[in-house]
């Protein structure tokens, strides 16, 4: 624990909560961060598409392809995307390669999105 003086001269231990706002913004500045890279992740229409299939399981390149309407070169260009951020995991079967959602956040925006745009029923 360290000591400063108050301004009347006398010493002042310094206190855990002395620290916690700094503490707290850099946790908050290090999550901002992170969430800002995953809103920018899903800021593409067409990746956004892709994860949204991926919440319903795992599909090959060319599963993915006629799901979403996408022809092969964008699409693979936005899985390379989605894997360098970490969003999406591969395994590969023979010849195919397998995607899958790698990423819980991800996953919990995609389904608060899906709640809120695409469930929505007309009254």
């Amino acid at each position: 624990m360290s000591t400063s003086t108050h301004h009347t001269g006398k010493p002042v231990s310094a206190s855990v909560a002395d620290f916690a706002p700094k503490d707290l913004a850099e946790q908050m500045q290090h999550a901002s961060m992170q969430a800002s890279q995953l809103l920018k992740s899903l800021s593409h229409p067409d990746r956004l598409l892709l994860l949204c299939q991926l919440t319903q399981g795992e599909y090959c390149v060319s599963e993915l392809e006629d799901l979403v309407g996408v022809g092969q070169p964008s699409l693979s260009q936005q899985l390379g995307i989605l894997r360098k951020d970490e969003l999406v995991t591969t395994r590969r079967e023979g010849k195919q390669i397998y995607y899958s959602i790698a990423s819980d956040d991800a996953l919990s925006v995609l389904q608060l999105l899906y709640e809120r745009f695409c469930a929505k029923t007309d009254t």
